[in-house]
């Protein structure tokens, strides 16, 4: 009796652990596919949080006379004044609507004060920064093939040249640089509409130059055509034996 308990246990034991067995091989070929798909999902970035630390600001105002009312030429100065500015600060300069900001942790307060210092400094006297072609392009609104046109034939006086090495270029390259008072003064006295009618009324002085030249060449090329076809007449005509007694017997008349 104890036997046949004992063997009726150990098939009852058997058929658990079969049974266990078969669910965990069922369980995991059915989580292979769901880990491929995991594994295949594309990684999503993380938005960096703002930081809510303190804050150091310094605003600059620009007055008038240097911008002369132009966002490029405000970009400009912004430029300028990093370039002035020891490379890690840099960025710590920006622009705003008419004006420079200075944003930094208040956790670099002597950096801070030397930059503002700095920036103080090389704001002084910043509307006699001579203007770049980009700027003056915007300030009087002309193109650039006006203004190369104006350069060329004096309208457009240049306050000299300047050499720079443009950012991820290896040559440096020339432009004419141009003086913000003269520049204010060609805006105030609207300037570009003047010469911009003179070379209206000049295109058409050209044009008309060209059609009566063009007339004079097609006249003139018909006149030389009659007179070779004259020409070759009177040499058919002196070539021929007795042609000058026949003429003098007035027979021609």
């Amino acid at each position: 009796m104890a036997a046949a308990q004992w063997a009726r246990l150990a098939q009852t034991w058997g058929l658990l652990l079969a049974a266990r067995t078969w669910e965990i091989t069922r369980s995991s070929v059915d989580a292979r596919p769901l880990r491929h798909h995991l594994l295949r999902m594309p990684k999503t970035k993380t938005k960096k949080k703002e930081s809510d630390d303190p804050e150091l600001i310094r605003e600059w105002s620009l007055p008038v006379a240097a911008t002369l009312g132009s966002g490029v030429r405000v970009k400009g100065i912004l430029q300028e004044i990093r370039s002035r500015l020891p490379a890690p600060v840099r960025k710590s300069l920006d622009m705003q609507a008419g004006g420079l900001i200075l944003v930094m942790p208040e956790s670099s307060k002597t950096a801070f004060r030397a930059t503002a210092s700095a920036v103080s400094s090389a704001l002084d006297g910043i509307a006699s920064l001579p203007v770049i072609p980009r700027e003056i392009e915007d300030i009087l609104t002309i193109t650039a093939a006006e203004r190369k046109r104006w350069l060329e034939d004096g309208r457009l006086p240049s306050a000299g040249t300047r050499t720079m090495r443009l950012q991820g270029r290896a040559r440096k390259i020339t432009f004419h640089v141009f003086d913000p008072r003269v520049v204010e003064d060609l805006l105030d006295r609207g300037a570009v509409d003047e010469w911009r009618e003179e070379d209206a009324t000049a295109k058409a002085e050209n044009r008309r130059r060209a059609a009566y030249q063009a007339k004079l060449t097609r006249s003139l090329k018909k006149q030389t055509k009659t007179k070779k076809v004259e020409k070759s007449a009177d040499e058919v005509a002196s070539g021929l034996s007795g042609w000058e007694e026949f003429g003098s017997d007035g027979l021609l008349r």
